[in-house]
C-alpha cells in the first residue's frame, strides 16, 4: 500500500495563496489518477480537484473551480494542488487520494489510498 504524504497547509489571510504538495512515502504516483478532497469541521470529506493518469485532464469542484489548480509532476513524483484567491469558506483539512483507473475521478469510490492530510486555515 502506498502511503501519501501531504505538506504545505498553513494559516494564509483571505485572498492569499497556498501550494499543497502530495508525495508517496514509497513507490510512485506514476500510472495513477490523482485527487484532492477537503473537510471541514462537522462536514463530510468532499471533491476539489484531479487529475488523470496521464496528467492531460481534470476536474474541479465549482467551488474552487478559476481558484484551484491541480497539477502533477511525475518526474518529481508529486502531485501540487495551487490555491488562489482564498476565503475562509475553503478552511478545512486536505487530503490527497489515488485511485486506479485513467481518471480523472470526482467520487471518493474510486480512491483507495488517503494520505493523513493538512490543515488550511483562512482568516477574514
Amino acid at each position: 500500500q502506498v502511503h501519501l504524504v501531504e505538506s504545505g497547509g498553513g494559516l494564509v489571510r483571505a485572498g492569499g495563496s497556498l501550494r499543497l504538495s502530495c508525495a508517496p512515502s514509497e513507490r510512485t504516483l506514476v500510472s495513477y489518477a490523482m485527487g484532492w478532497f477537503r473537510q471541514a469541521p462537522g462536514k463530510e470529506r468532499i471533491f476539489v480537484a484531479a487529475i488523470d493518469w496521464f496528467g492531460n485532464n481534470t476536474k474541479y469542484a465549482d467551488p474552487v473551480k478559476g481558484r484551484f489548480t491541480i497539477s502533477r509532476d511525475d518526474a518529481d513524483n508529486t502531485l501540487y494542488l495551487q490555491m488562489n484567491i482564498l476565503n475562509p469558506e475553503d478552511t478545512a483539512v486536505y487530503y490527497c487520494a489515488k485511485a486506479y483507473g485513467l481518471g480523472p475521478y470526482s467520487t471518493r469510490h474510486n480512491y483507495h489510498d488517503w494520505g493523513q492530510g493538512t490543515q488550511v486555515t483562512v482568516s477574514s
